[in-house]
């Protein structure tokens, strides 16, 4: 059996493209602090699976932020964007499930649902 994991995929709804290359970093939340888990960027097609490996770590329940850094996105493809960064903080109560969190985004608003 894999891995559990923590995944996200990243869409560009005002192009409809993926947004490639975009820093991410997952967070745990320790007795009111959060701990940095991992860092990653975002492929070529938008998605970023590889947080909790390439920390070495086990999926846990518990609470859990992932950051994507989004400013320099939205600058090097000129466009202003109201969100320098944007926060999803998510509870994971069942550590025997995947969690895929996609973002979409565009320079105004975004959403994020839980995915397969």
């Amino acid at each position: 059996m894999d891995k559990l994991h923590i995944s996200t995929h990243v869409l560009d709804t005002s192009r409809g493209i993926p947004v490639p290359n975009l820093p991410v970093s997952l967070h745990k939340n320790e007795s009111t602090i959060w701990v940095l888990i991992s860092e990653s960027k975002t492929t070529s097609n938008g998605r970023c699976s590889d947080l909790l490996e390439i920390a070495g770590q086990l999926l846990t329940e518990g609470r859990y932020k992932l950051v994507f850094n989004i400013e320099n996105y939205f600058t090097t493809t000129e466009r202003l964007s109201l969100y320098p960064t944007i926060e999803v903080i998510f509870d994971i109560k069942n550590a025997n499930q995947n969690y895929h969190l996609p973002l979409l985004v565009n320079p105004f608003g975004y959403s994020t649902y839980r995915g397969i």
